[in-house]
């Protein structure tokens, strides 16, 4: 008995049609026929225009701004498919929300990210793909397969095209404590040694740049970070790196840009020269800002779903 069902369909949400359809392109398939509609209370209501019948589902949907919203359809559309006798159903996730609360960090704190995985084994997923969650234990939060794919090795190729390997004025930063095992492995790629921006946050969003910990005197530096919220770590980091640490240049990069409330305005004012985000979330902007960017995952997410149907290995696509 094979694990997977006849053939794959790829269905969007409405949170980011266009990865959809660039997965679909890669895939050299059409996406699915189905609707997201709301009901007058704001209810979410899911029509399925095609057969999935012992189909190998995959659904796309980023759990982004508004995130229960998202969140909510996610849940629907994976009920649907599940009574029309989906043959498996993988929730697609390029940006799995509620991530960061994975733990108790206080008294009578939740564990949303467990009460998530919870919700989406119940509503019917057999398997996550997702990109650069949070925390990687997040994984074990669920009793299905996740595959948490990596964003380093798009943006590893980016900068090694841009400044080469083993750029002795190139660094490496690490914005906080929490994400130095992600800037080792990245400088690794790219053969260059790293530092750290110590800090303390004082509340949520907020966040006080102590020292750095390294030295940048005179270095173009590439800040590495898994997303980008309100901005407010990521260029309280660039302004130290200039005015305290003497760096000549400052580059940053997240696989998320959430980008809520005042994050364009700041990065359009920081000491960042350009902001690389993968577009795993649609740019919540009505106007561009030219420091900020994007690097497609389309491809990435093809590739993943082409080796679940057909049973392969995904290791080489974390290399």
């Amino acid at each position: 008995m094979i694990a997977h069902g006849k053939e794959v369909k790829v269905f969007a949400g409405n949170s980011n049609p266009a990865l959809a359809e660039g997965i679909c392109a890669y895939l050299n398939k059409t996406l699915g026929k189905s609707e997201s509609k709301r009901f007058a209370d704001g209810e979410c209501s899911i029509s399925v225009h095609e057969s999935v019948r012992g189909v190998d589902v995959f659904i796309v949907q980023s759990t982004c701004k508004p995130v229960n919203d998202n969140l909510m359809e996610l849940l629907v559309m994976i009920d649907a498919m599940k009574r029309a006798s989906a043959g498996r159903i993988t929730a697609v996730i390029p940006y799995f929300g509620y991530a960061r609360q994975d733990r108790k960090t206080k008294s009578r704190d939740p564990i949303s990210a467990k009460l998530v995985a919870n919700l989406l084994t119940e509503a019917g997923a057999d398997r996550i793909l997702t990109m650069d969650l949070h925390a990687n234990q997040i994984q074990g939060f669920f009793d299905i397969p996740v595959d948490n794919l990596l964003g380093a090795p798009l943006f590893a190729n980016y900068y090694l095209n841009r400044f080469g390997k083993g750029n002795e004025d190139l660094m490496v930063v690490s914005p906080d404590v929490g994400s130095v095992s992600r800037a080792r492995n990245f400088a690794l790629k790219l053969n260059v040694n790293m530092a750290i921006v110590d800090k303390r946050r004082e509340k949520a969003n907020q966040s006080e740049v102590m020292n750095i910990i390294g030295n940048v005197e005179g270095k173009t530096v590439v800040l590495l970070d898994d997303m980008v919220d309100t901005a407010g770590s990521l260029c309280g980091a660039a302004k130290a790196l200039v005015e305290i640490g003497g760096a000549k240049e400052i580059y940053a990069c997240a696989s998320h840009g959430v980008l809520s409330g005042p994050a364009i305005e700041r990065i359009r004012d920081s000491y960042i020269k350009e902001l690389l985000l993968l577009d795993t979330i649609p740019y919540p902007g009505a106007e561009p800002c030219d420091k900020i960017s994007y690097l497609p995952v389309a491809s990435v997410f093809g590739e993943a779903i082409n080796r679940i149907y057909e049973e392969e290995a995904m290791s080489t696509l974390f290399e």
